[in-house]
């Protein structure tokens, strides 16, 4: 649905350049949830904005659903940007409007009837749950509710891609939770694809099936969120599941960590190590976490024991990841 290929963003100050983006490709499926992941300076919202030509790449291409949007400008470019809605940090609220007002803005550019307004308001105020607010002004709503509208005037053009620049992060935890509820709910009723910047590894784990971690305008890590957070080595299980560096393992121990996934992570798994191969198993530390629909756990333990290698094969021809250290 969304493609980048080979994008170079270059800003100009004075006799200094700054590499915004350099070299990003990516390919988001049609359908999915997508998050692109990093700091501050990472590029996140360099990048997202290319998809609607907010920004113009320096190089490089981007296109969604096919169309090459790159190339686009005036009427062929206004025209597919109503097929990619966007919501933002702040919201973006017009103050002087009303909430109806606000969601009918979009569709009083595209050029519907009075009446079509008014019933494509009603419809969107339900899809995101605010019946009852059409005549409010947004100084009157909670930060939550403003999202929504946000959400709802996002949607008025009927998009098939929707764009996320950290729309949670000026959120509370609750409120947070609820918002990309709603996301993931309109993801799977709508078959909406969604393209979601964020440096919260709490978001990524709640709604993102994919991800992509950006640094210093570079892509360093990309995959299935839950395949990731499976494999040891990886930069974002690092993040789900942090580890103690300082621990020093006794004299004639081995220190490993051991990640698993969806079935594997509802067996006991030491406790069969400690009955099948007579070892000691000390935990240092991890967890088990739900990462989108699966399961996903990582460990990292001490061994000790005569069948220590025994123990290790074993769970290498059992489909767990084993990173010994």
């Amino acid at each position: 649905m969304i493609e980048f290929i080979d994008i170079r963003k270059i800003y100009h100050q004075g006799e200094h350049k700054i590499v915004a983006l350099d070299g990003v490709n990516l390919h988001v499926k049609a359908g999915e949830i997508f998050g692109v992941l990093g700091q501050s300076g990472a590029g996140k919202s360099t990048l997202i904005r290319c998809v609607n030509q907010l920004e113009k790449p320096s190089s490089g291409y981007v296109r969604v659903n096919g169309q090459e949007i790159t190339s686009l400008s005036g009427v062929a470019l206004r025209q597919a940007r109503q097929r990619i809605g966007m919501i933002f940090q702040h919201f973006n609220l017009l103050s002087c409007r009303t909430v109806a007002e606000n969601i009918a803005f979009p569709l009083e550019v595209i050029g519907y009837s009075k009446l079509r307004r008014k019933a494509k308001v009603e419809e969107l105020l339900a899809l995101v749950g605010l019946e009852g607010k059409a005549n409010a002004y947004p100084a009157q709503l909670s930060g939550g509710q403003k999202q929504r509208v946000g959400i709802a005037r996002a949607l008025a053009g009927e998009p098939n891609v929707l764009l996320s620049d950290e729309a949670t992060s000026a959120l509370d935890p609750q409120t947070t939770r609820s918002i990309l509820e709603l996301l993931r709910d309109l993801n799977q009723r709508m078959g909406l694809t969604i393209l979601l910047i964020t440096h919260e590894m709490g978001v990524v784990k709640q709604i993102c099936d994919s991800v992509a971690i950006l640094h210093a305008g570079k892509v360093v890590e990309q995959g299935s969120v839950s395949d990731l957070a499976s494999q040891p080595d990886s930069l974002l299980a690092r993040e789900f599941f942090p580890r103690s560096h300082n621990y020093i393992p006794r004299p004639g121990t081995v220190l490993a960590t051991v990640a698993f996934a969806n079935e594997s992570a509802r067996n006991s798994i030491f406790t069969t190590l400690t009955r099948r191969f007579d070892i000691d198993v000390n935990i240092l530390n991890g967890s088990v976490e739900t990462v989108g629909d699966r399961r996903v756990g990582q460990f990292q333990v001490e061994l000790a024991g005569i069948k220590v290698t025994q123990a290790l094969e074993y769970l290498h021809n059992s489909e767990y990841a084993v990173e010994v250290h």
